[in-house]
């Protein structure tokens, strides 16, 4: 297992090298005329952005200092984002290069005069022109043999543009005082490179500007309708709202759950469910960024499972944190409300701490003619759920993918990685998420808080 594993390490240090080099030629070194500052300053660029990107993960799972968290996560967890966009942009370059190139090639063609075209014609000789008229007109006529120029150059589909064209060096002036020589053109390869590399550097930066954005602005609300069986009339048009994948950390902190506090309260739940994933980091750390949380408002009260991140950032405290700020953790456990059973269960990642997810003890003996919704961080608990006859499931877990073409890595491990799907006649409902992991950036996967509106087909 361990040489796996080091197999493994060596086979992804290799890829991420592969990338950045391909990274640093394609935007440093084909877009130089030759070794210098530019090409320099990319190698350190690159280098040194994952060398931050390293190290602000590895303060944080290490418990660094705060403050150097802070300073590390911000330019680290961005350029990760921004690497990922740039060599996507590249990438999608080359398609666009040889076009580019073949479209320069056939305009400096259009545009360049034939030789033919430039060889002054001889006037005509009048008739009995002497001999010395005769001679003038032999030497302004062509041979016959010359080579045809206006031919090779269309024989000649890849010739040298005027952007090729070697500098001919000037003449001094009169005085003897060589003149200066005009910057030579750049080559077509070069000044193809360089409008590909730019236009990439531009795509990349435009999207996880906006992407971050939409992060820091925090989450919009989603409404789905849920039918459910068993739901009795009275509870018709209940409404859940569900928050999953907050992910405060030294990025996201007090402000951004402020934001996302005062949005779930506009919503007027009925009940609250926090689904995992609550935070990136120690309660001393971050107690005060969840401190809003304390704010949370809903007639039948806020609810907490934990996700695969409490258990990297010290869960049992973290359940007595949301305990403290009113806010009621079920561990494997039941309520049972007016109109329906509410059932949470601990995340996988738990087992590792004893504490893994019991259905069993959070769903036994219960009244299996009541409405039953399950409160459990991952999707694929589903399976589990089925078995044990609830009625929905409440996740959170994927992100959409949070960062595209993420959604497809995440529709590999997840069965469902976004929306609201049926499994027999239990139904799995996928939050999104309101926060982000790592980068503070979404595309393709906005951030959402979802309210969850229960409808009875009694009704």
């Amino acid at each position: 297992m361990a040489i796996l594993f080091v197999l493994l390490a060596v086979a992804v240090l290799a890829v991420l090298v592969a990338a950045n080099w391909y990274l640093w030629r394609r935007l440093f070194r084909d877009t130089t005329s030759g070794p210098g500052l530019a090409r320099r300053t990319g190698a350190v660029v690159i280098a040194g952005g994952w060398a931050l990107a390293i190290a602000a993960i590895a303060t944080e799972r290490a418990g660094a200092p705060f403050w150097l968290q802070r300073t590390l996560a911000w330019p680290g967890f961005l350029w990760m984002a921004l690497s990922i966009y740039l060599l996507l942009a590249v990438a999608a370059g080359e398609v666009v290069r040889p076009l580019l190139r073949r479209f320069l090639a056939q305009r400096d063609r259009r545009r360049t005069p034939s030789a033919a075209a430039t060889v002054p014609r001889p006037e005509p000789v009048p008739s009995g022109a002497g001999a010395e008229d005769g001679a003038f007109q032999g030497a302004m006529t062509p041979a016959a043999d010359a080579p045809d120029n206006h031919g090779s150059l269309l024989r000649n589909a890849d010739a040298p543009s005027e952007l090729d064209a070697p500098e001919t060096p000037a003449a001094p002036d009169p005085a003897g005082t060589p003149r200066p020589l005009p910057a030579p053109a750049p080559s077509r390869r070069l000044f193809v490179s360089r409008v590909i590399g730019g236009a990439a550097a531009a795509a990349a930066l435009g999207t996880v500007g906006y992407g971050t954005y939409g992060v820091l602005n925090g989450p919009t609300v989603k409404r789905v309708t849920v039918p459910l069986a068993k739901l009795p009339r009275a509870a018709h048009g209940y409404r859940i709202a569900v928050v999953s994948d907050m992910h405060l950390s030294p990025v996201l902190g007090r402000g951004f759950a402020q934001r996302v506090v005062d949005t779930i309260n506009g919503t007027q739940p009925d009940l609250i469910a926090v689904v995992g994933d609550l935070v990136d980091g120690s309660v001393k750390d971050l107690g005060p960024a969840a401190a809003p949380l304390a704010q949370l408002t809903a007639r039948h009260g806020s609810y907490f499972v934990t996700g695969n991140h409490e258990y990297f950032s010290g869960a049992e405290q973290w359940i007595e944190e949301v305990r403290r700020l009113g806010l009621r953790p079920l561990e494997n456990a039941r309520t049972e409300l007016a109109h329906f059973d509410l059932a949470g269960v601990n995340d996988i990642a738990g087992e590792d701490e004893g504490q893994g997810p019991d259905f069993d003890k959070a769903l036994s003996d219960r009244d299996t003619a009541r409405a039953c919704v399950l409160l459990a961080h991952q999707p694929v608990q589903i399976h589990d759920a089925v078995e044990h006859g609830v009625d929905l499931q409440l996740s959170g877990h994927t992100h959409g993918g949070q960062l595209w073409p993420g959604n497809f890595i995440a529709a590999a491990a997840n069965p469902t990685v976004a929306g609201l799907e049926r499994y027999g006649d239990t139904q799995l409902y996928v939050s999104r998420g309101a926060g982000a992991w790592g980068p503070p950036t979404r595309v393709g996967a906005e951030s959402d808080i979802t309210v969850i509106e229960l409808a009875s087909k009694q009704a």
